[in-house]
């Protein structure tokens, strides 16, 4: 695995490069809330969600950070929790079924490693269950991000994830007596079709937040 060797992928980016990424982000279809503070990016978050809807959510450190994760365990929303559904299935097969009918997600919730300032998302994952929503089947999808993601080429990108966000994950899953991470699948998110008619929000927190 290789050596965690820069420490600038942890800093949060210039008003500038946010800017610029911005910019690109939208170029590229991508509707951008820039905000504050965590508390901002959650609730920001639930009001582009309707009641009711149908929604799943992929592993991100990012959104236990906000309170995500909390308020979904909680229940104090009006949505359909496809997570809960798929992990209260005691089948395996059964699982497996729910798991994979969950990229149909009405309104799909995560994050992305790493942020070119020319726009540019990519996205690590080790089985690739999140990358079919983000990419296609999904008819909404909303990214959380701090700006410490924000890098400035697409080379850049890929060595974040590889250098920083991969060890920290494999660390992670380690501590929780698993075998530990690899990557499976990488997306690379560069522009959305407009006949596609997808909504696509990244809300962007101006903050060192998930990893």
């Amino acid at each position: 695995m290789t050596t965690l060797n820069a420490p600038n992928y942890a800093e949060r980016a210039t008003p500038a490069q946010i800017q610029q990424a911005i910019n690109g982000l939208k170029a590229g279809g991508i509707n951008v809330q820039l905000v504050e503070t965590p508390a901002q990016a959650l609730d920001n978050l639930q009001q582009l969600i309707p009641s009711g809807a149908s929604v799943m959510t992929a592993a991100s450190q990012t959104l236990k950070e906000i309170g995500f994760e909390d308020l979904l365990k909680a229940k104090t929303h009006a949505w359909v929790n496809l997570k809960e559904e798929m992990l209260a299935e005691s089948d395996p097969a059964k699982q497996a079924a729910l798991r994979t009918q969950s990229a149909l997600a009405e309104y799909y919730v995560g994050s992305i490693h790493a942020i070119t300032e020319a726009g540019q998302m990519v996205t690590a994952s080790h089985s690739g269950s999140q990358l079919p929503s983000y990419a296609f089947t999904s008819r909404h999808v909303i990214w959380v991000a701090g700006v410490q993601k924000i890098v400035p080429t697409l080379d850049a990108a890929l060595r974040r994830v590889r250098e920083y966000s991969l060890p920290r994950e494999d660390e992670r899953m380690k501590a929780m007596g698993m075998r530990g991470s690899r990557i499976g699948k990488l997306l690379i998110f560069e522009w959305e079709a407009p006949h596609l008619q997808r909504q696509l929000n990244l809300i962007l927190v101006n903050q060192v937040i998930g990893v």
